[in-house]
This record gives structure tokens, C-alpha cells and sequence, in this order.
């Protein structure tokens, strides 16, 4: 009887001694988590800080195929590498983890998101392209696959693309994209006025103004190509549409306007709209276009006078430029050398001043971008204009 009791607890016994080293051992693991990492894993961090980086790719691969906890680490990795700008590296790193069956879902999607990246830094667009519509497709990273998607389509200048990627986004955001939009429908505008081809230049800005009836570049094109076709009224009211859209582009079309103004014979109906937006939305551009004007009709002291009157109000480097200009051509002697000289010193600081600027990144430049070179963002960039301080 003793003997068959020893027989039925040996089993027992040794599931229980079992069980105690297993607890033992993950307590062990709870209080020191490196116990469980691969001594591998620490030889390739090694070779990483020692600037081996092939060494450690090998190494951390080699790990990967024995504990997938490592994976995140990978990811790191890779990315790391593609930061420093060694894309093949990072490519290497991520094609192998998407070569991974033992991935779950969300890895393997994390992964190719990842792989489509380098693909980017490195310029190889397709391919990049091909994985993020793969990600749209399964709706995972859905955001910002399509981000990049758009902007491989702009970079591509493939407009019909960026529209149609836009609108996805846009939907999936549930934020209007119809600034962007508009422009795409503008550059496309413009490439087919390069082309004569002034009709469907005109129906694409139909399309930009119903995408964004705020968008002033299309207004813009718009009266170049009214003002090419000879149709002086018709360009006069797209380009005093910008008022409405974005006052801050109107100076853009003030050259236009004036010559607009002066086909239809109406020199003194544009010095009335110059004064009323120069009392709406004070700006340089403007206060000099209408002392211009005041120039041609009342003479050099008068459109003095009014520039001063507009410089107390609001100071600013080029309407006193534009006043030293009128007061050379009525002195003499010593007080034109002064002159000349209070001149070359506002040539100068015109010279080193940007004439616009990013409202996103602060990229200033001396020429208008409709998308920022810098943060590659649309219709941030605009006028600088003293008057405003913008």
C-alpha cells in the first residue's frame, strides 16, 4: 500500500518541484528583465557603440529569429539609420522584420509603413508609393500613408493623383482640404498656359475657385490670362477679387490693376479704390501705388506730402526710399549729397530685407512661393509687408 502511495506522489512531487523553479525563475526575470534578454542582443549593442553598424545588423538580426521581443529595438534601429541618412541600412533592417512570419498584423503593417519611409529617403518613389497604397488598402496607418502618398504625387507633379489623395485624406481626416486642392488645380492651370492652352487653363480655375472660392492665385491667373486676351475689365475684376480672398496677395496685382485701369481710361476711379483699400487694409504696397498716382496727377511735392502723412501712421523703409527718391529730384548741393547718401543706406537695408514668408515654418525668401520650399506646406507663404509687420 506505502509502495503504491509513493508511486501516485513521485508524479505530484516532481510537477510541484516543476512549478516552484518555473515561479522561481520568472521571479527572477521580474526583478532583473535583462536575465531574459540574449546575451547577443548585448553583443550587438556593443559592436553598435563601438561603430561597427554591419556587425550589429547581423547580430540584431540573428536575435530576432530567436526572441521576436527584440523587434521594437529593430524598429529603433531602423529608423535611426534612416535619419542618419544610411537608407540601405534601414531598408535591410525592415525587409527582414516584413520577412517575418511570426510578425502579427500590426508589426508587419508598422513595418512596411516603416520600409515605405526609407523608400522615400531614398528616392525610390514607386516602390515607396506601392506599400503605402498597400496601407490604405488594409486601412492601417491609413493617415499617414496617404500624407506621403500626396506628397510623392507633388513631388512627381502628378496633380490629378495629389487631387484624387487629397480627397482620401480628406475624408479620412473629416478636415476640408480645399485650400491644397485648389492649388493643384493652379499649377495645373498654369502648366496649360504654358502650353496655350487658354481654355482649359480657364476651366481649371474654375474648378480651384469652386474648390476654394478663397484661393487668390487662381484669381490671379485668372486676370493674366483676361489681360493677355485683351479683356481689360473682366481682368480688373479678378484681380480686385483678391481683396475679398486674402487681402495680403493683393499688392501681387497692383502693377496689373494700374495697367488695367489705365486701358479703360479710368485713372481716377483707380485712385478712388486704391484710397478705399488703403483705409480697409493698410499696406506699403498700396500707400506707395497711390502716391504714385498722386505723383502723376498733382506733382512730386503733393505725393511727397502724402507720403509723409502715411509714414507717421506707419513707418517703414521703403515709402522712405520712395520719399528720399522725390526730394532728389528738387534739391541741389550739399543737401542731395545728404540725400544720396540717406538713399544708399535705404538701398541696403532693401537689399538684405526677404520679401515674403512662411506663416507656418518662418522660411523667408526674396521671391512669392505659393508652397514653402522649406515645410513644403501650400498658400502659407505670403507678402511681407512693413506696414502690417506681417
Amino acid at each position: 500500500m506505502m509502495t503504491e502511495l509513493l508511486w501516485f506522489l513521485l508524479p505530484v512531487a516532481a510537477a510541484s518541484g516543476w512549478l516552484v523553479a518555473r515561479w522561481e525563475r520568472k521571479s527572477r526575470e521580474a526583478r532583473n528583465p535583462l536575465s531574459r534578454i540574449p546575451a547577443d542582443y548585448f553583443k550587438g549593442l556593443n559592436y553598435l557603440l563601438n561603430e561597427q553598424p554591419d556587425k550589429a545588423i547581423e547580430v540584431f538580426i540573428r536575435v530576432l529569429e530567436v526572441d521576436k521581443d527584440t523587434i521594437e529595438t529593430h524598429f529603433t534601429l531602423g529608423n535611426l539609420f534612416r535619419r542618419r541618412g544610411e537608407v540601405d541600412r534601414a531598408i535591410h533592417i525592415h525587409q527582414n522584420l516584413i520577412a517575418r512570419p511570426s510578425l502579427s498584423g500590426e508589426q508587419r503593417a508598422q513595418a512596411l509603413l516603416a520600409l515605405g519611409e526609407d523608400y522615400m529617403k531614398a528616392g525610390l518613389f514607386d516602390r515607396a508609393e506601392n506599400l503605402f497604397l498597400e496601407l490604405v488598402e488594409l486601412g492601417v496607418h491609413a493617415v499617414p500613408a496617404q500624407r506621403y502618398l500626396v506628397a510623392i504625387y507633388q513631388q512627381e507633379r502628378d496633380w490629378e493623383k495629389a487631387i484624387e489623395m487629397t480627397r482620401r485624406l480628406e475624408k479620412t481626416l473629416g478636415q476640408g482640404q480645399g485650400a491644397t486642392i485648389a492649388m493643384y488645380w493652379c499649377e495645373q492651370a498654369e502648366t496649360s498656359r504654358d502650353n496655350d492652352e487658354v481654355g482649359r487653363a480657364g476651366e481649371l480655375l474654375v474648378k480651384a475657385l469652386r474648390a476654394d472660392p478663397n484661393c487668390a492665385r487662381a484669381s490671379l491667373i485668372e486676370g493674366e490670362l483676361a489681360m493677355e486676351a485683351g479683356e481689360w475689365r473682366r481682368a480688373r475684376d479678378a484681380f480686385q477679387r483678391i481683396e475679398g480672398q486674402a487681402p495680403a496677395y493683393l499688392p501681387l496685382a497692383l502693377d496689373a490693376l494700374e495697367k488695367c485701369y489705365w486701358r479703360l481710361d479710368e485713372s481716377a476711379a483707380y485712385r478712388d479704390y486704391l484710397r478705399g483699400v488703403l483705409e480697409r487694409h493698410p499696406s506699403v504696397a498700396v500707400m506707395l501705388a497711390l502716391a504714385e498716382q498722386v505723383r502723376r496727377e498733382r506733382g512730386e511735392r503733393e505725393a511727397a506730402g502724402f507720403i509723409i502723412e502715411q509714414l507717421r501712421h506707419h513707418p517703414s523703409v521703403r515709402g522712405l526710399d520712395e520719399l528720399i527718391e522725390l526730394h532728389l529730384t528738387r534739391s541741389e548741393g550739399a543737401a542731395r549729397e545728404n540725400l544720396l547718401t540717406l538713399k544708399e543706406l535705404t538701398r541696403r537695408l532693401l537689399e538684405d530685407r526677404p520679401l515674403s514668408q512662411c506663416g507656418h515654418c518662418g522660411f523667408t525668401g526674396k521671391k512669392m512661393h505659393w508652397q514653402c520650399p522649406s515645410c513644403k506646406k501650400w498658400h502659407t507663404v505670403k507678402p511681407i509687408d512693413e506696414a502690417t509687420g506681417d
